[in-house]
């Protein structure tokens, strides 16, 4: 425990830089950097204790191994950008929803480095309501998030859906436009129709606000790839062919009994190349389906169900530029993914490239 408060107050002191302005590529690097973190479950700090971890682990395994796990791997990476895709706090054990915000999100503020997030389907089981966490995640520091987005924001099912554009190097021929598109949506979290049981699902509204959007930006900008976060896996994350993934399948995917057809809107749309999810901590795994990279990030929160000896992980995605005959950075020319582990060494595995042109 000594080592994790260590890295944790290590993180505090050195990590000092500021957002500014626009999310952009890196001149020096041709590189846009995101971080995706899963499932963290925070709940009330150093007296919430850790799920499936050894038994020699437990009389000091708490939600601060989730903290300084965050810190860490903030270190070792670098992002260019923070993405929590929900229970972020886990709803059942928080005795303070704020207060649990505020802490599970301290190293990600602290770090000056824009974040986004979403919610999963235990967000709002404290004292909050679903409405209450994305109001108060959206009020936070150095937050990039938005409630709803400001076009419809009144016609579209849920909190959190919303997009974020990523602008060529500054200084180049694509400094003003979005070369990289960033879609979050809220995935819900559970039926409420009585006759369908079972998890949430991505409603109409929101389809055709993304469809509007992906328009939008294609017509504004020009074509451009985008990825996608939510939550809860979509139905056809259980068609993905186990034999031909990177990563691993440990568990069934928990996605809703109802489909409501956002896998084919994204397909009939065209520039989303890879959806990101949670909520089954226990796997993953990365697979393609006509076209669509559909990923999961991995269990990262200790007050979480996992597997002891499976260690806690979060997933990187890196998009890189190409370069123009002249030598200047220019549109996307890949898309590559790994996930980090918590181990001694934050050992890097299942290093991947998701999409080229």
């Amino acid at each position: 425990m000594d080592n994790l408060t260590i890295s944790f107050f290590f993180f505090f002191f050195f990590c000092s830089s500021v957002v500014h302005g626009l999310l952009r590529f890196n001149g020096g690097s041709g590189e846009f950097k995101i971080l995706q973190i899963a499932d963290m479950h925070y709940a009330d700090g150093k007296t919430t204790p850790c799920e499936d971890v050894f038994p020699d682990q437990m009389p000091w395994c708490s939600d601060l191994n989730t903290t300084a796990f965050v810190a860490r791997v903030i270190l070792a990476e670098n992002p260019d950008l923070l993405v929590f895709t929900g229970d972020n706090i886990y709803g059942p054990d928080a005795t303070n929803a704020a207060g649990s915000l505020d802490a599970a999100l301290a190293p990600a503020i602290a770090s000056g480095i824009p974040w986004a997030a979403v919610l999963g389907n235990h967000d709002q089981e404290s004292t909050l309501t679903r409405q209450g966490v994305m109001q108060h995640i959206v009020g936070m520091e150095n937050t990039v998030s938005l409630l709803n987005p400001p076009d419809g924001a009144d016609s579209i099912d849920g909190f959190g859906t919303y997009n974020l554009e990523v602008y060529g190097v500054d200084g180049t021929n694509f400094s003003d436009k979005s070369i990289l598109n960033l879609y979050f949506v809220d995935s819900g979290d559970y039926s409420t129709v009585p006759i369908i049981p079972g998890y949430g699902w991505i409603k109409p509204s929101q389809q055709q606000w993304y469809k509007n959007k992906a328009a939008q930006l294609k017509s504004k900008y020009g074509a451009a790839p985008g990825v996608a976060y939510f939550h809860i896996p979509l139905p056809e994350y259980a068609k993905v062919n186990p034999s031909n993934i990177v990563g691993v399948k440990q568990e069934g995917i928990s996605s809703p009994v109802y489909n409501s057809g956002f896998f084919s809107t994204l397909a009939a749309t065209g520039d989303v190349k890879a959806v990101f999810v949670g909520h089954d901590h226990l796997n993953d795994f990365c697979g393609q389906l006509t076209g669509i990279n559909l990923c999961y990030a991995g269990g990262f929160g200790y007050h979480a169900y996992g597997k002891a000896g499976w260690s806690r992980r979060a997933r990187v995605v890196s998009v890189s530029l190409g370069k123009t005959d002249a030598g200047t950075w220019a549109t996307v020319k890949s898309i590559r993914t790994w996930k980090r582990l918590d181990d001694d060494n934050l050992t890097a595995i299942d290093d991947q490239i998701l999409w080229s042109p």
